[in-house]
């Protein structure tokens, strides 16, 4: 029932990110996104602050992320994180939902409860198409090779960015963290 709450909360904060129909806003996004990334020069602002949630993810899995449909938010359970190279990441598909979405607003909220405490980040997903970011993923994860393999086009690694967690409780004020 508590994570059910949990993610009741997230839903609605995400409601709010819906992307506007607004074609300048758009063209820039475009603009945006069809300059090249240089995936391998990011780096956190806080190394700490970012094990710190990828260890609490990790142990607290599956973990839950929301994204943006339209207007209608999405919620769906993951359990593959991976750092590499300094920066936290996820897996899916492009034949996914989540994939269409993202593209649409990289914007998400992640969250994992551990009984009466729980994380919540909101954070930028930015998608990292090299194959040494997506073979580094697998080999981390390697139950997902019987779905997934680096070379293929199905495959979507995606970092997290300009992040921010938030560690609660009902016991009292929450922790921030920033990444």
């Amino acid at each position: 029932m508590k994570r059910i709450l949990f993610l009741c909360a997230i839903v609605a904060t995400l409601a709010s990110c819906a992307p506007k129909s607004d074609s300048a806003a758009t063209a820039q996004a475009d603009e945006v996104a069809a300059a090249p990334v240089n995936h391998a020069a990011y780096t956190t602002s806080n190394v700490d602050g970012q094990q710190r949630v990828y260890d609490y993810l990790k142990a607290n899995g599956p973990f839950f992320i929301t994204t943006v449909d339209g207007d209608q938010p999405r919620v769906r359970p993951f359990g593959a994180l991976h750092i590499f190279e300094g920066k936290m990441y996820i897996i899916t598909g492009h034949v996914k939902r989540i994939a269409k979405q993202l593209a649409a607003n990289p914007k998400v909220e992640v969250c994992a409860v551990n009984g009466t405490e729980w994380v919540r980040v909101a954070a930028t997903l930015v998608e990292d198409e090299r194959v040494e970011a997506k073979k580094s993923m697998l080999d981390a994860n390697p139950n997902l090779r019987s779905s997934y393999n680096e070379n293929d086009d199905n495959i979507a690694v995606y970092y997290f960015t300009d992040a921010t967690a938030t560690f609660s409780s009902f016991a009292g004020d929450g922790d921030v963290v920033k990444f």
